[in-house]
């Protein structure tokens, strides 16, 4: 994954808001400040977490001449009025999942050429810093389901290294704002969750254009409660790098939160943000202090006391004492796989819909064997501040945790009427 962008109503506003309950800071922007008269957008970038904000300016403003023309336009494609039509469909909601590709133009021929719908043609986004140097990278959308789209993102020659912002249309936000703000650890995207209202269907257009491979499958056996349920896959990029799930709902006593998500959202879109940290106990901590002094995001109620009595019958001796002590005080799930463990929490959704929310994991295990030419992805430092990497998804998604997910979903449900 590159990054994710989020259309929102102000995006000032909610780029603040994560910031805050994420320990994300804003290292770049594009509005009125920098030439750009047409959108807001701000970056916040952690390590290897990257998230855009945008919202609309004034349809009938314009750049002052006094104001120095630093940063592009917004990014090739966009459109006010497609986007103020998003947010009024969608509420606050991701509208791209980025991710980087050793050539856009190539891959999106490729996509295309399997059956993709394109939404926005190979296209150079360049920029020119203070010093006069050229920051640019090439970029291409394609429909990834619903209004969400697949961005494809990749640098060229030095380009990657050299950038002072993470994409060209973005300038770097004022130095002085960033001083002494707390970060949380927060390390990298791990998988975006999509719900859909037929799986199969968008299983097979997603697999065909990107030849992507499954990479695990739930039934409402493995995921529901006696009320509900839904079906789910994950599918993969070659390396594993990138995770896409899919969720449809399944008929039960009650609606599922599937189709309370496709309801509320007024159609398929991304449900979910799954973010790994290297250490969710201190990144706990510091998310629950956010939200009780600052307006973090507010966290899924704490899993039952019955729960925590379970979960060393379940995981053994994979976790130490002090670990089972920490996770039952800071409202964290646990499950594990054949290889490695899996640690959890979800947040409450982050907007006035009961639709989009973040999960925050830290996978534990499945050491790969070390390899100068691998990419960065899930490393993490053991012991010895070595770089450790992850096989990605180690541990699996939970599915011990399913259930007891879904009843806290289903019991904040009931609390709304939908």
């Amino acid at each position: 994954f590159h990054h994710i962008e989020f259309f929102a109503s102000d995006a000032l506003t909610t780029a603040k808001r994560f910031e805050l309950a994420l320990g994300l800071p804003i290292t770049c922007w594009s509005s009125l400040a920098t030439g750009n008269d047409v959108c807001v957008t701000y970056g916040l970038e952690g390590m290897q977490t990257r998230k855009i904000e945008t919202d609309n300016a004034n349809k009938n403003g314009g750049a002052g001449s006094n104001v120095q023309m630093t940063a592009p336009l917004p990014l090739p494609g966009y459109d006010i009025d497609k986007a103020h039509e998003f947010y009024s469909k969608h509420g606050l909601a991701v509208r791209a999942v980025g991710v980087e590709v050793k050539d856009a133009t190539v891959a999106y021929a490729n996509a295309v050429e399997n059956g993709a719908t394109g939404v926005l043609e190979p296209t150079i986004v360049e920029n020119f810093n203070s010093d006069g140097d050229s920051q640019k990278c090439h970029m291409a959308e394609v429909e990834l389901y619903g209004d969400v789209v697949l961005r494809l993102v990749s640098f060229h020659g030095d380009c990657s290294a050299e950038q002072s912002t993470f994409l060209p249309h973005l300038s770097p936000y004022p130095s002085n704002s960033n001083k002494n703000k707390p970060t949380y650890g927060l390390a990298r995207l791990d998988h975006t969750v999509g719900n859909v209202p037929n799986l199969l269907a968008t299983q097979r257009y997603i697999q065909t254009f990107t030849n992507y491979h499954p990479f695990a499958e739930f039934t409402p056996e493995d995921v529901g409660t006696v009320d509900s349920g839904l079906n789910s896959v994950v599918l993969a990029s070659d390396n594993e790098n990138v995770l896409l799930p899919l969720n449809e709902p399944t008929e039960g006593k009650r609606k599922s939160q599937i189709q309370t998500y496709l309801e509320q959202n007024e159609g398929p879109g991304l449900q979910h943000i799954a973010i790994k940290t290297n250490d969710i106990f201190d990144t706990i901590a510091k998310m629950r202090h956010a939200e009780e002094n600052f307006g973090g995001f507010e966290l899924m109620k704490r899993p039952s006391d019955e729960y925590y009595k379970e979960l060393p019958s379940r995981l053994g001796d994979k976790l130490t004492v002090e670990q089972y002590k920490q996770l039952e005080e800071l409202g964290i799930l646990a499950d594990a796989d054949d290889e490695g463990i899996l640690l959890q929490i979800f947040t409450k959704p982050l907007g006035d819909r009961p639709t989009l929310f973040l999960e925050i994991i830290q996978r534990i295990g499945c050491v790969l064997p070390d390899d100068d030419e691998a990419t960065d992805e899930g490393e993490a430092k053991n012991a010895h501040n070595r770089i450790v990497r992850e096989r990605p998804g180690c541990g699996g998604f939970g599915q011990g945790n399913f259930r007891e997910l879904f009843k806290a979903i289903e019991e904040h449900e009931k609390t709304l009427k939908v």
